[in-house]
């Protein structure tokens, strides 16, 4: 049997690609044993098969052409046992960054679920709710435009990306705002929070009791909600003790219809 393989055979041997075999010779991980000075054609022989089974294994476990390199250069059972490790141990990282993720999309499913099996539609009630963890950004919104841009700062800021928090966004109106009767404008906007990693703009919203209501809109649809919890506050004689909480749960990134639109407000109370 010949022992001597163009790159081209080389390749198909190996499932990869002819691009893959000159760059490799470019930087010095795998050389050919023949170079044709006439034709430039590389020659590879069955010695160096193991050693490309061993690169594209590396890659595959996430290892970088750099670390492959050293790896093959000084080559010891103690070192490739390091990378062994070091690569374990970003493995259990992703793992456990996966998992937070999976959590977020089990919880998101949940609640469009039962949010698909709400029926007491704006109808003021009183809920008691546990502390929330959030991210929260003090920035005054006005529009969707802002809300837009307000939300990516916060995302930014607190080293976020949307597969986590999907579903999660929530606005708030100041007491004062409330008292005044000024709904469309918002004091914050704020991100919920599952897991315990620090962050300079994590806070809590406290538990407690909530008078709450569920209506088909978005934001946009709101100040009316606002007057139908405010006069059950009033006739109940409870006493607004902070900001109000408004989150939309189904909008238009979901549903073409508006009839599946569903968004609550929660404004905290006390006796």
């Amino acid at each position: 049997m010949k022992n001597k393989f163009s790159i081209g055979e080389m390749a198909k041997l190996h499932n990869t690609t002819i691009k893959t075999l000159r760059y490799y010779d470019d930087i010095g991980l795998l050389k050919p044993i023949q170079t044709d000075s006439h034709n430039g054609y590389r020659y590879y022989s069955t010695e160096q098969f193991e050693q490309l089974n061993t690169i594209q294994y590396l890659k595959q476990l996430g290892f970088s052409l750099k670390e492959i390199s050293k790896h093959l250069e000084h080559r010891d059972i103690d070192g490739f046992l390091e990378l062994l490790q070091k690569q374990k141990q970003l493995t259990e990282m992703k793992i456990k960054e996966l998992e937070r993720i999976n959590r977020r999309f089990e919880t998101r499913i949940e609640e469009i679920h039962s949010a698909r099996e709400i029926r007491e539609l704006e109808v003021a009630s009183i809920k008691h709710i546990k502390e929330r963890k959030v991210v929260r950004l003090m920035e005054k919104i006005q529009s969707e435009p802002e809300l837009e841009v307000s939300l990516r700062q916060l995302e930014n800021i607190a080293n976020m990306n949307s597969s986590i928090f999907i579903g999660g966004v929530g606005l708030t109106v100041s007491l004062e705002h409330i008292k005044n009767n000024k709904f469309d404008v918002y004091n914050s906007i704020f991100i919920l929070r599952e897991e315990d990693k620090q962050n300079s703009l994590e806070t809590t919203i406290p538990e407690g009791q909530y008078a709450c209501i569920y209506y088909r809109g978005n934001h946009s649809d709101s100040p009316r909600y606002y007057k139908i919890l405010l006069n059950y506050i009033h006739a109940q004689r409870f006493h607004i003790i902070g900001d109000a909480i408004e989150r939309t749960i189904i909008d238009h990134f979901i549903s073409g219809s508006k009839e599946d639109y569903l968004t609550e407000i929660q404004i905290p109370i006390k006796y």
